[in-house]
């Protein structure tokens, strides 16, 4: 008797419905950041609210899609693409309110954005997978925008301020190490890859 071969996982699966809303909540979260200007009001925090239940969603997503099995080619893909778009918007969105230095949104943004490039790149020599460093990085950058989304400064005051920027400054540098640590991985990568 032989054994039959696996089914294929379903497109539609929890994992990637959870991928999908994360990306259906960031017009959502844009809309609540700019219709007041960002004030400490009512819509910042449904903007603060919003950021939080997407995050979630992606720690969701992805433990579901290990533990059950729903690896599929649709959330390889989507869900960087919602991790991007969550980020990318909140950075750009701070910088544009005044909250956060340009120069930090854009240092962010090229190292994510030539990261993902550079996998895409490599890919036919191999698959780069996420770090340790990266994922780190990852938490940093998302500790760091929760607390510039809260309205700290009316709430608890100058010192939250100092502790967000500070947040903000070590995701900042660990977001610059370790894209270089990739760049340096894909170099080796297609070396060994066309030493073959």
């Amino acid at each position: 008797m032989t054994d039959s071969p696996a089914s294929p996982v379903p497109t539609l699966n929890i994992a990637n419905v959870l991928t999908t809303i994360r990306i259906v909540l960031v017009p959502f979260f844009i809309w609540f950041m700019l219709a007041d200007n960002g004030n400490d009001g009512l819509l910042r925090w449904l903007a603060v609210l919003v950021f939080a239940v997407a995050i979630y969603t992606d720690k969701l997503d992805g433990d579901l899609a290990r533990s059950r099995g729903l690896i599929t080619n649709f959330g390889k893909i989507a869900d960087p693409i919602a991790d991007k778009l969550l980020i990318g918007s909140a950075l750009i969105l701070l910088s544009v309110l005044g909250e956060l230095p340009w120069w930090i949104t854009v240092v962010i943004l090229v190292r994510e954005i030539g990261i993902t490039l550079l996998r895409f790149v490599v890919i036919r020599y191999g698959v780069m997978p996420a770090s340790r460093g990266g994922k780190l990085k990852t938490v940093l950058q998302t500790l760091a925008i929760f607390l510039y989304l809260l309205p700290l400064g009316t709430w608890l005051g100058d010192w939250a301020v100092v502790v967000a920027n500070i947040v903000m400054l070590v995701a900042v540098a660990v977001t610059v190490v370790t894209g270089a640590d990739y760049v340096i991985k894909a170099l080796r990568l297609r070396a060994a890859g066309r030493g073959n």
